[in-house]
């Protein structure tokens, strides 16, 4: 073989070797909630995480030809996991704050919601926020749910939960007079477990905007944001929340 050949197998096999560790890098780590349906939860039936945001990710990684990994996880984990490098996304209901918007990236808004109060059924005693003043409040750690009851609500006591069920299970059982938190789960909530136990009291509190996270200076963000805009251009976006929510976007 001459001196030609063999530079030419050395590179082509360095070539084969450096697409294959890009291919490999492809492969993204995509944090979810573990339980914060309708956007994420574990399906009882198949034992798999689906949901809205679960779908709609699904939807925007074939579109970009993305192979990804999803890392169900709590809540209060995603943005640090982010941080740290350890993950490459995270969709999970997540507000888009300036607070977090300093520490992490995120694409145009996928999501508008705010915040609810819900009370037992039977309960006449709170109207809105400004009747929670020496209660008990439920919500969820490390949520805009948590910032905005301290901030507004003058609670007595407000007691945080890492998941859903527990912060609901609270208010059931007497355990919190209130519940706040993100006006689409209340609503979920109400439709199913709850039905005939809950009302929902007051406006809606806080209009927000939910985001995919990514890391800072992630070259994800420009593409996902196309993503979004062709699958929302190609009725995709539209099939997916009706399909979750019972409802046209609006």
């Amino acid at each position: 073989m001459t001196v030609a050949k063999r530079f030419m197998t050395l590179a082509c096999a360095l070539t084969l070797a450096l697409t294959c560790s890009v291919a490999s890098a492809k492969v993204l780590t995509v944090a979810t909630d573990t339980n914060f349906p309708p956007f994420e939860f574990k399906d009882p039936d198949t034992g798999k995480h689906t949901g809205f945001d679960v779908e709609l990710w699904d939807a925007i990684a074939k579109k970009l030809g993305l192979e990804y990994n999803l890392q169900p996880m709590d809540f209060n984990g995603i943005i640090p996991g982010l941080q740290s490098g350890q993950i490459d996304v995270g969709i999970a209901g997540m507000t888009i704050k300036p607070e977090r918007a300093e520490v992490v990236d995120f694409s145009d808004g996928y999501y508008n919601a705010g915040l609810l109060v819900l009370v037992k059924a039977a309960d006449e005693s709170v109207k809105g926020i400004e009747d929670l003043k020496g209660k008990v409040v439920s919500t969820k750690l490390g949520t805009t749910s948590e910032d905005f009851v301290k901030a507004n609500a003058g609670a007595k006591d407000v007691k945080l939960f890492p998941n859903n069920d527990a912060m609901f299970m609270e208010l059931l059982s007497g355990g919190a007079d209130a519940v706040v938190f993100d006006s689409p789960v209340i609503a979920d909530f109400m439709r199913k477990a709850g039905q005939g136990q809950v009302k929902v009291v007051g406006p809606l509190y806080q209009g927000q905007s939910y985001g995919i996270a990514f890391p800072k200076g992630s070259e994800l963000v420009a593409k996902v944001n196309e993503a979004l805009a062709a699958l929302r251009a190609e009725g995709a976006y539209a099939d997916l929340y009706m399909k979750w929510f019972g409802t046209e976007p609006k």
